[in-house]
């Protein structure tokens, strides 16, 4: 059995996919890994960072939907309102653009390094962008 590692900077976080909750997110991610990204702090959402990805289209509607991630949730928002956007929270986080509030797949969980969080968080608000890279090893 596989397992999911995330990779940001200098740290690695091991996670699970959310399948009952969110099947169809986690199928069409699946068909994208491993995935590389850059994770830059969001700007309206509280403590969080995220991957702006434009126009992708993972071809999801919503499911387990949130506005509201709890730290170590990663949700993927499918794009509509505001371009698709995977984010991750490390603390509190109320979801949203400039166009308002906003609502994301909650698709992901960390289950390990969350004591790491808070510091990734203060480093990409601080130092600025950090490469992120999803596999399952």
């Amino acid at each position: 059995m596989s397992k999911l590692v995330i990779r940001a900077g200098d740290f690695t976080f091991d996670a699970r996919f959310e399948e009952q909750l969110a099947p169809k997110t986690v199928a069409a991610f699946r068909k994208a890994l491993p995935f590389e990204s850059h994770i830059i702090h969001v700007r309206w959402s509280g403590e969080g960072v995220w991957m702006p990805l434009g126009d992708l289209d993972f071809g999801v509607g919503y499911e387990n939907h949130t506005s509201y991630p709890a730290p170590g949730q990663i949700i993927l928002y499918p794009g509509g309102i505001s371009e698709t956007e995977i984010l991750l929270a490390y603390g509190g986080v109320h979801f949203a653009s400039k166009m308002g509030q906003l609502a994301g797949n909650h698709f992901i969980t960390l289950t390990s390094g969350l004591e790491n969080l808070a510091t990734l968080g203060k480093s990409v608000l601080w130092k600025g962008a950090l490469p992120i890279r999803f596999e399952e090893v």
